[in-house]
């Protein structure tokens, strides 16, 4: 049908059905009116210019939701709702009152569906209530998900438009094709639970930002509680200033919240933005009087510390409002309104200058990822591959939607967002996301009838192809949770197939006592041999976390004060799912008899020669050897017990004389070294014990940890 012969169609209908309704009259607050009613006039009369004062404190404009002032504007809306309710109770029937009431209830956040009816009756009451009634109609049920009457409402709204403000016209017409991308989304719902995430992380008060440890073993969030720092309400929001809480999962449940306390939290606002994979780092926002800016907090031992101010290539004298760490530390997105982008807000990201020890100059991501409106809540997910965050642009239904974006082959170049689909995302604002390392999980805020306050944290549990549910011991994990309010979801799955990533987690002990040990962690490619990362375990607890993508060859150095270095190997093919493995690592004194483990020298096969990825490890241990002069050390090398005996001892007679002949080329003297090869003699694993084995490959992981280079420290 024709655009214009539609919209003149439902002008006709609407005045026809407005003309012979004779109930539809516009009753004004007049006392001549309610003459029978003096006292509940009085009254009501009160409560209306009280709610009108309040509501007009910020003048009414076009697009709201993209004026500076917007958050303030919809306080006091909110605090008008009750107001004007109390009101509109005594006469419901003024077209300019329900008008407003709609507004009000259009900022409550979470009663905003309840605009409709209101917006509806101004418009029955009085076509002409408003210029701008249509386009708050097709609001209401856009929010509704009537998206065929909303975008019937947005067409009327724009045939008045023109000539006028272009801006005005290009929000309609992006509301149009919201409407147009929800009916297309909500017809292929993706596979997934919804769940609240209960009462013991949820109160009364608004609960955001959800942030994660890798291992979902730690969650900090925002809330604005009357257990605030300090106590006091917002000036012009009437709400507690937000703080940062913090809860942990033990035996599998969530423990009660607890403020983060005055090293973290301020008088004034403080809230979350992101949690390093490890969780001993976070960034959190601070208003700082409207000039919003991160700021960074480590854990040192038991305690986080005083929050550091981020550097100028990442505050600005604008809003920078979010921000994600990359899974090596080396690489921070985050968003700001800084001049210069593409759009309001905009994500950037930056490295870290291991020389100048900070955050290089700051680079748009660009405009695959940046639009002319609003990005917001980015996060990379621990496989260094894949971008989440939050956009006005794009194909969004409504509001914030959720993207996702792949890194291409290239290392630069970022794939098309994709929208994560309906229902996670709604026709309000979707922000706040973050999903756990191994895909499956995701966290959000949002308003929804079964909350337990204005704004609540949901888990979303993404499934797998279409099948029966089950619960598995994975979605049991949340014990505390309550009875969960499951989603009406049907038809095509989201991708649930788990990232490709291994999350590496435990404690660094001293061996003999098992005590926690801090101690730095170098992560390196063994096959390019160098540097990925730098880490340190928890000084308090001893405990680390890292993640390791899939196809990579890695080592992991663990090194301590006192202490001989640790290493370990992980060669991880690029078609290996997720898994986390945990791994207490115990370092030995520098003491007479104290033997090592090189995990990560490599020989060519049956021969003696080194590779090119053991050199790393062979150079550690001559800085080793360097720094403790006196140290007289054996190394020696080992075979599994296939072979001959005397085959084998030859073998690794030479295996071990080749990284004794590394070492004296690095300028260790000759007679610290001893070489010596143990063929099949001191297998850590027995062919009993291997024979036991059910599986193949459980049988040859136990032959190549008998095929080993050590050393031992004969003498200090």
């Amino acid at each position: 049908m024709n655009t214009r012969l539609y919209i003149a169609l439902v002008l006709t209908f609407n005045f026809l059905l407005l003309t012979f309704t004779s109930l539809a009259q516009d009753v004004p607050f007049d006392k001549n009116l309610f003459k029978e009613r003096k006292e509940e006039f009085k009254l009501a009369k009160e409560k209306l210019d009280e709610g009108y004062k309040i509501y007009e404190i910020y003048p009414e404009s076009f697009m709201d939701a993209n004026h500076q002032d917007y958050r303030i504007r919809a306080s006091y809306h909110k605090e008008a709702l009750p107001i004007l309710f109390e009101a509109n109770k005594f006469n419901p029937d003024n077209a300019q009152l329900n008008y407003r009431l709609g507004r009000c209830y259009l900022a409550s956040s979470i009663y905003k569906e309840e605009c409709l009816p209101h917006f509806q009756k101004a418009q029955k009451l009085n076509p002409n209530v408003t210029p701008d009634i249509n386009y708050y109609l097709g609001i209401g049920f856009q929010l509704t998900m009537q998206f065929d009457k909303a975008i019937a409402a947005f067409k009327i709204h724009r045939s008045i438009l023109t000539g006028k403000d272009p801006i005005e016209v290009e929000e309609t017409e992006k509301r149009i094709r919201e409407c147009e991308m929800g009916k297309k989304l909500v017809a292929k719902p993706v596979r997934a639970f919804i769940d609240n995430f209960g009462n013991v992380i949820n109160s009364k008060y608004p609960e955001y930002g959800a942030i994660i440890s890798a291992d979902e073993s730690v969650m900090m969030f925002t809330s604005r509680r009357n257990t605030t720092t300090g106590g006091a309400v917002a000036d012009g929001l009437n709400e507690y200033y937000e703080d940062i809480y913090i809860s942990t999962k033990a035996d599998g449940k969530w423990t009660t919240p607890q403020n983060m306390g005055t090293n973290v939290n301020s008088e004034q606002h403080d809230a979350t933005v992101a949690v390093a994979p490890d969780a001993q780092s976070m960034i959190i926002y601070k208003d700082d009087k409207g000039d919003g800016n991160l700021y960074e907090t480590k854990l040192v031992g038991a305690v986080w510390s005083k929050p550091v101010k981020m550097n100028k290539n990442i505050n600005t004298k604008y809003h920078e409002s979010s921000a994600s760490y990359s899974n090596d530390g080396k690489t921070l997105y985050f968003v700001s309104n800084k001049p210069g982008g593409l759009g309001e807000h905009d994500i950037y990201f930056t490295k870290w200058d291991d020389v100048k020890k900070e955050w290089g100059v700051a680079v748009n991501v660009g405009p695959t990822i940046n639009t002319k409106y609003n990005e917001e809540s980015v996060v990379i997910h621990p496989d260094g591959k894949t971008l989440y965050f939050s956009s006005q642009g794009h194909e969004t239904m409504g509001g914030y939607d959720i993207f996702m974006s792949k890194l291409q082959d290239d290392g630069v170049t970022w794939g098309k967002p994709e929208n994560i689909g309906y229902p996670i995302n709604s026709v309000d604002d979707d922000v706040f996301f973050v999903i756990n390392a191994s895909g499956r999980r995701g966290y959000y805020s949002s308003f929804k009838a079964d909350g337990f306050g204005e704004k609540d944290i949901y888990m979303i549990t993404f499934l797998g192809p279409e099948k029966p549910v089950q619960l598995s011991a994975e979605d049991n994990l949340l014990a505390n949770i309550t009875e969960p309010v499951r989603e009406k979801i049907v038809e095509k799955q989201v991708d649930a197939a788990t990232k490709r990533i291994t999350i590496l987690k435990g404690v660094v002990r001293d061996a003999k006592t098992l005590k926690p040990l801090y101690s730095d962690i170098e992560l390196i490619d063994v096959e390019e041999n160098k540097t990925l990362a730098k880490f340190e375990s928890n000084a308090t607890t001893g405990k680390y976390l890292v993640s390791l993508p899939s196809g990579k060859n890695y080592g992991l150095i663990v090194r301590a004060d006192g202490y001989l270095f640790h290493s370990e190997n992980f060669d991880i093919p690029e078609t290996a799912a997720y898994q986390e493995v945990e791994k207490n690592i115990d370092l030995q004194k520098v003491e007479v008899g104290s033997t090592i483990v090189l995990k990560n020298i490599f020989y060519d096969y049956n021969k003696a020669t080194l590779r090119d990825a053991s050199k790393n490890e062979l150079d550690r241990l001559a800085k080793l050897l360097l720094e403790n002069p006196t140290i007289k050390i054996e190394l020696s090398a080992h075979t599994d017990s296939r072979g001959g005996d005397k085959y084998n001892e030859d073998l690794s007679q030479k295996r071990a004389q080749s990284c004794v002949d590394y070492l004296i080329k690095a300028g260790i003297a000759t007679d610290r070294l001893v070489s010596k090869g143990y063929g099949e003699q001191k297998l850590i694993i027995t062919d009993a014990e291997i024979a036991k084995l059910k599986f193949e490959d459980e049988k040859e992981d136990a032959h190549q940890q008998n095929r080993r280079t050590e050393f031992k420290i004969l003498s200090k």
